[in-house]
């Protein structure tokens, strides 16, 4: 706050465009960090771990998998300093973080940043301004994020309070994936022989798989307490008192599968997503995508007793190969002061949907509106000055003599627009602040190359294959835009969880179908839109976002699906600078690190 002062008593004297000096005010309380400053060493390293009944060396943040889970209040600034003590090229990305003009530290490999070197190290600066609620933080470089990722749990600034009653506790709850194998060489494999792929053998909660896999009983978890059955088997619990409230902060660090997620017995009230709240209700079935988090409140109203929470897919494409197990915790009542032994009986089981059922998926998200108060408005722009529909696909490409895995011999892709997105070799944020030709081409369409049915059955094969190039799309300044993403049914439609970085966005509209321009923006609600940063757009369906672009920068947007992320379902915008300083990037860090 003392920086705002100063720029105020600084304004007061220089500038004599009131509306220009209202406007700046503005971005600084929306955007500025006011709070403290905290200080973190992250170290990344190979450590052993076993799960389902074998031992592989996996990577890690200071040797906990999860990692640490960050505490902030709003409006803090995080300096993480990382230290890479592994044998792999690493980057963090700080997820839902929006980065008030500093994309130097957002995270993304060769989209702001080189990857930091083994043997070297970085300084992330996290600038937190307006998120309140549950972010989480991950590798953002190949498909390091499945061990390297935990929470970040941001309380409301200090000296005010939540918009519900304080609950006894907070509770991470993260969602991951398990491969037996080294997650490197799965993704090594699907890059050399172009199909899908390995599928994971477990999910996790809170790096655990949980008692309904082989060897999976003896068990120790850094969130939730040891609970003991006999002298030879343990299993991983929450322990909750009857009558108490406790608040799960979820986060889906899954790689390539929505999940279902419930609570024997209970039910679950939805406050927040994607670090803003929302306006409260009950449920008793979760759907939760990769890159997505959620604040969920948990009354422990049932009689003493054991009670499974479960989670296993929601996986919308037909002929798609997922992970169709379930991964499980347990929630132990207790007197306080007294943890009894837990019973030898099984615990209650939740009622999970079929893996497919996207109506009950899509209802669901349906529900989530924003919470529009004095505490909490809501700023949806009214107007647009541009307008994007970008489709979404999963796509071939040609390979010599038909050799690989994909349908007929082909190598799957992926694509926006039909554009499949191709890493340079220099991070974008360097090339366009220092002028590099060469490294991108600012030509990203507005619109798909070809008007068709998107979500027909059948399509011309020549429909398939997209087009390589690194594409990105400049944005003015403070802007108004809307994005239409159209799921289409190319090879499989599926459910896409669309994650962009450096901003929250209002989601105005979804539906299923082909967007038709005239009739669906009927139906947009510009009354309290959830506040996201990561949309699923349905199956062969649409998602309308809108959003101000006020954070000048280099930000990317991608499925958070992995695999399509790395078949090329990406795209860049780079906002402008604004016209003050105060509204620019900040200078570039001396200490990048190099490609």
């Amino acid at each position: 706050m003392n920086r705002i002062c100063k720029f105020l008593e600084l304004e007061m004297f220089s500038s004599t465009k009131g509306l220009v000096f209202i406007a700046l005010v503005l971005f600084l309380l929306n955007n500025i960090a006011w709070g403290k400053i905290y200080n973190r060493r992250f170290v990344l390293r190979e450590v052993p771990y076993t799960r389902l009944c074998n031992t592989k060396n996996i990577l890690t943040i200071n040797g906990q998998f999860p990692g640490p889970t960050l505490y902030v209040h709003r409006g803090d600034t995080l300096d993480v300093d990382f230290y890479n003590d592994a044998d792999h090229n690493v980057t963090l990305h700080w997820h839902g973080v929006e980065q008030p003009g500093n994309p130097w530290t957002d995270g993304p490999e060769y989209i702001t940043q080189c990857p930091v070197q083994p043997g070297t190290s970085f300084k992330y600066t996290i600038v937190l301004s307006i998120e309140v609620g549950t972010l989480w933080w991950h590798a953002h470089s190949d498909w390091t994020r499945a061990t390297v990722y935990g929470a970040i749990i941001v309380y409301p600034e200090l000296g005010s309070t939540y918009p519900f009653p304080k609950p006894l506790d907070n509770v991470p709850i993260l969602l991951g994936s398990w491969w037996k194998r080294d997650v490197m060489e799965v993704l090594q494999d699907t890059l050399k022989y172009g199909g899908a792929p390995n599928i994971s053998d477990a999910h996790t909660i809170n790096g655990q798989p949980g008692d309904l896999y082989p060897c999976s009983k003896k068990v120790l978890n850094i969130y939730f307490p040891v609970l003991k059955i006999n002298s030879r088997h343990v299993r991983v619990g929450l322990l909750v008192e009857q009558g108490k409230t406790y608040l799960l902060r979820i986060v889906s660090a899954e790689m390539n599968v929505e999940l279902f997620f419930s609570i024997a017995g209970h039910q679950l009230t939805l406050a927040g997503r994607d670090g803003a709240y929302v306006k409260p209700f009950t449920t008793d079935i979760l759907m939760i995508a990769p890159g997505q988090t959620m604040d969920v409140l948990l009354k422990a109203d049932q009689p003493h007793g054991n009670y499974y929470m479960a989670a296993r897919a929601y996986a919308s494409a037909v002929g798609v190969e997922f992970d169709n197990t379930t991964t499980t915790a347990i929630i132990q009542y207790h007197k306080p002061n007294h943890v009894p032994p837990l019973s030898s009986s099984s615990p209650l089981f939740p009622s999970l949907p079929d893996y497919n059922d996207t109506q009950l998926a899509i209802n669901f998200t349906r529900r989530i509106k924003s919470l529009v108060s004095t505490d909490h408005p809501m700023h949806v722009p009214l107007t647009v000055d541009k307008r994007m529909l970008i489709t979404i696909s999963v796509n071939t490409l040609p390979c010599v003599n038909n050799s690989c895995e994909g349908p007929r011999g082909t190598r799957l892709s992926a694509s926006l627009n039909n554009i499949s997105f191709v890493k340079p070799s220099i991070d974008i944020l360097s090339a366009y602040y220092s002028s590099i030709n060469g490294v991108f081409d600012s030509n990203f369409p507005s619109k798909p190359p070809v008007k068709f049915n998107y979500t027909a059955d059948t399509f011309p094969t020549d429909f398939l294959t997209a087009k390589l190039g690194t594409k990105v799309k400049v944005l003015d300044f403070n802007s108004s835009v809307e994005i239409t993403f159209q799921g289409t049914n190319l090879l499989a439609g599926e459910h896409h969880p669309i994650h962009l970085h450096g901003y929250s966005f209002y989601v105005v509209g979804l539906g299923f179908g082909n967007f038709d321009k005239k009739k669906d923006p009927l139906t947009y609600n510009f009354v309290d839109p959830p506040k996201l940063n990561t949309v699923g757009v349905p199956k062969n369906g649409w998602a309308t976002i809108r959003f101000k672009a006020d954070n000048p920068g280099v930000w990317l947007m991608h499925c958070h699906l992995e695999r399509h992320s790395s078949w090329g379902m990406d795209t860049v915008f780079i906002v402008k600078n604004g016209g003050s300083p105060l509204v620019k990037v900040r200078p570039r860090p001396s200490y990048m690190p190099r490609c």
